[in-house]
């Protein structure tokens, strides 16, 4: 059993270093660090890094969704980092506590727990095989296809769709009420993490140079304007993948 203690996650958060894989090489972010409010709307000052950075991106309308099929961000939970553990995994291994495996394998996860999920609030325990747990695209892959990733190569896209900056394990049902949702369409119902989720929204389109549209930009500002001091999430894996894998 491999026990992912609260403490070291704590620790992990505050200094926005990388977290180890499977077999010692470096996941990436760790997740986007929480403010010191919390909620959005509580605080009153709000600002910080995340809110400054808003202003940081291009701002156009959605482009038509035509062309867009999962697999022009190659396959699933491809191994991008090299460390012998595909995607999903590592983001399990990352995000859950009270890990245990497979026999024989460091790698497949086979129960865990989220302690709790950050989208709904609450203790959503993992079963391999069951459908309690997504892997959530925090900026979801069919989203960033209409605002940029439509005109990259395949490399960019593969990086974008494995990168642990913009991944988290979350509580299925929640996560499938967000569909390809941005800020301006969906949050998470948790209040308390929502500061949280839009740090890490802007992070990765602006990681990526994904541009946003008026109604997003103007929906992340006023989730952040309540976020004393929300730090924006840096990290994850390079915005290219290894020359090895493709999309279509």
């Amino acid at each position: 059993m491999r026990v992912r203690g609260g403490g070291v996650a704590a620790v992990v958060l505050v200094v926005g270093f990388a977290v180890g894989g499977c077999d010692g090489t470096t996941l990436g972010s760790a997740g986007p660090e929480e403010s010191a409010s919390g909620a959005a709307g509580g605080g009153g000052g709000g600002g910080g890094a995340a809110l400054a950075a808003v202003d940081s991106l291009t701002v156009k309308g959605r482009a038509p969704k035509t062309g867009y099929a999962r697999d022009r961000f190659g396959s699933a939970w491809a191994d991008t980092d090299s460390n012998k553990c595909d995607t999903r995994d590592d983001i399990l291994i990352r995000d859950l506590a009270d890990v245990k495996f497979r026999s024989g394998d460091d790698c497949k996860v086979a129960s865990g727990e989220l302690e709790p999920d950050p989208y709904s609030g609450k203790d959503v325990k993992f079963t391999r095989g069951r459908s309690e747990v997504d892997i959530d695209h925090i900026v979801a892959l069919s989203d960033a296809w209409q605002k940029g990733a439509k005109y990259w190569d395949a490399s960019k896209r593969i990086a974008l769709a494995n990168d642990p900056l913009n991944l988290r394990a979350v509580d299925a049902s929640t996560n499938r009420s967000k569909g390809d949702g941005d800020t301006a369409t969906w949050l998470p119902p948790n209040k308390a993490y929502r500061c949280t989720y839009v740090a890490n929204q802007v992070a990765v389109k602006k990681k990526y140079e994904l541009w946003v549209t008026e109604a997003e930009k103007a929906a992340m500002k006023k989730v952040l304007s309540g976020c004393d001091g929300q730090k924006l999430p840096t990290g994850g894996n390079p915005t290219e993948a290894p020359a090895r894998f493709h999309a279509s």
